[in-house]
C-alpha cells in the first residue's frame, strides 16, 4: 500500500464535497477568503482518516464523509489564524489570508470555517446518542488545539522539558487526527473499544509525524524539503531534539554555546551547522528518529483490533509513510 497514493486518490475524491458546502454569498470577499485553504487541496490527510476509519471498522465509507468534510475545514481555520499569528506571508504557494485580504476578513474566515464544520458535521447519518459521541470528540480537539496554540505561545524562547514538548504537540497536531479517527469509526458503526483504539492510534501517529517532523528540520535534507536547516534554530523552536541535548550535554560551554544560537534570529550558517553538530555529538538527533519511529509503532499496535481490508493498510502505511518521508 503506498500511502501517498492512497492519500491522492481520497483528496480527489474529497474535492467535490470539500467545494460543497460554502455557497454563493455576501459579502464575497468573506467567501473567497474563507474558501481558498480548503479548496486548494493538499493531503487532507486528516479528512482521509476519518473515511478511512469508517471503512476499516466495516463501515459505509460515504456516511463518514460529512465529518471528513468538517474536520478539513476545521484544520483550515487553525490554519488561517496559525498564519496571522506566526507572522507567515505564504501558505501552500499561495499569499496569506491575512496578507491577500486583511487582518479582520482573515479572522472572520477562520471563525466562518469553525462554524461551518460543525453545521456539516449535523449531516452526519448516525443515530442521535452516537453523533453527540462525535461532537464531544471534535469540540474537545478543537478545545485542545487551542490549548495547544497558548502553550506553543508560551514556549517560545525558553527550553521546556520533554513532557511539556510532548504534550504541546499532542494538542497542536495529534488531537484532531484522533478526532477525525474516531469519528470516522463511530460514522463506520464502530463499538466504544474499537473506537478508543482508533483514537489512540491517531494520537500516536500525530506524535510521530510531528517529531519526525522537527527532525526533518534540523536532519533533512533542504532541496527535498523546501525548509532550510537554520529555520527551526534561529526561531529557537525547543524540539525533542533540543531537551535531550540540553539534559545530555556535560560541558557547560558547549551547552552556553548551544543556548546563544538558538533563537538568535541572524544567527549565521556557520553557527546553524555548529548547533547540528552539537545536537549530532549529544545523540539528540538520533533519539529524536527513535522518539519518532517508537511513537509510529505504537500507533501501528492500536490497529490489531480491526479486521483485513485496504483501509486498514492505508492506515499502517500512513504511520510508517509519517517517518519514512523526506518532506
Amino acid at each position: 500500500m503506498d500511502a501517498k497514493e492512497y492519500l491522492a486518490k481520497t483528496s480527489k475524491e474529497l474535492d467535490a464535497p470539500v467545494r460543497r458546502y460554502i455557497k454563493d454569498e455576501l459579502p464575497s470577499d468573506l467567501i473567497a477568503a474563507a474558501r481558498q485553504y480548503p479548496y486548494a487541496g493538499g493531503k487532507r490527510m486528516r479528512p482521509a482518516m476519518a473515511v478511512a476509519a469508517a471503512g476499516a471498522v466495516g463501515g459505509d465509507k460515504s456516511k463518514a464523509v460529512p465529518l471528513a468534510v468538517a474536520v478539513e475545514y476545521i484544520h483550515n481555520f487553525t490554519l488561517v489564524h496559525d498564519d496571522f499569528m506566526d507572522g507567515d506571508e505564504k501558505r501552500r504557494g499561495m499569499t496569506a489570508i491575512h496578507i491577500a485580504y486583511n487582518v479582520p476578513t482573515a479572522i472572520l474566515a477562520g471563525d466562518a470555517l469553525f462554524a461551518k464544520a460543525f453545521q456539516i458535521i449535523a449531516d452526519l447519518d448516525i443515530p442521535a446518542e452516537r453523533m453527540r459521541l462525535v461532537l464531544q470528540y471534535v469540540s474537545q480537539a478543537v478545545w485542545d488545539l487551542a490549548r495547544g496554540q497558548q502553550m506553543d505561545v508560551n514556549n517560545e524562547g525558553r527550553i521546556v522539558t520533554e513532557e511539556e514538548y510532548i504534550e504541546t504537540i499532542r494538542l497542536k497536531t495529534s488531537v484532531l487526527f484522533a478526532a477525525a479517527a474516531a469519528g470516522g469509526a463511530i460514522a463506520g458503526g464502530a463499538d466504544d473499544a474499537t473506537v478508543k483504539a482508533l483514537h489512540s492510534y491517531a494520537m500516536a501517529l500525530g506524535l510521530g509525524f510531528q517529531i519526525y517532523d522537527d527532525y526533518l528540520g534540523v536532519a533533512g535534507d533542504p532541496s527535498k524539503t523546501g525548509k532550510s536547516v537554520g529555520n527551526d534554530i534561529r526561531k529557537g523552536k525547543c524540539t525533542v531534539m533540543v531537551t535531550h541535548a540540553v539534559n545530555s550535554i556535560k560541558d557547560p560551554k558547549v551547552l552556553a554555546e548551544l543556548k546563544s544560537i538558538l533563537g538568535d534570529q541572524k544567527a549565521s550558517e556557520e553557527q546553524v551547522f555548529r548547533v547540528r553538530r552539537i545536537l549530532e555529538d549529544a545523540g539528540s538527533i538520533a533519539y529524536g528518529r527513535k522518539l519518532a519511529e517508537k511513537k509510529v509503532k505504537e500507533a501501528i499496535s492500536f490497529l490489531d483490533v480491526l479486521p483485513p481490508s485496504e483501509e486498514k493498510d492505508f492506515m499502517v502505511a500512513l504511520a510508517r509513510y509519517a517517518i519514512d518521508r523526506e518532506v
